[in-house]
């Protein structure tokens, strides 16, 4: 499954609203996208309790995977928002 490693951009981290946020975002997407520490086995991203297991802070590095494309970018694009602005 192809990937991309980015960089959380919220200041908070992958916490409750960002996580909801990017939950909700690949529930509307209707595909598999999956989120990890690298090195560590990812979640799935449609599930913000899930997502807040994690444990990512601002600034963490976070790998994004996903057969389709334009679900990678768009959920990678959330990942390094500031969601909490």
């Amino acid at each position: 499954m192809p990937s991309k490693t980015v960089i959380v951009g919220s200041s908070v981290g992958l916490h409750a609203r960002p996580a909801q946020i990017i939950a909700e975002a690949v529930e509307e997407l209707d595909v598999e996208v999956l989120l990890g520490i690298p090195g560590d086995e990812p979640v799935d991203a449609s599930s913000s309790l899930l997502i807040m297991t994690l444990g990512a802070g601002p600034g963490d590095q976070v790998e994004v995977s996903s057969d389709d494309q334009a679900a990678l970018d768009a959920i990678a694009a959330l990942v390094e928002k500031d969601l909490d602005a």
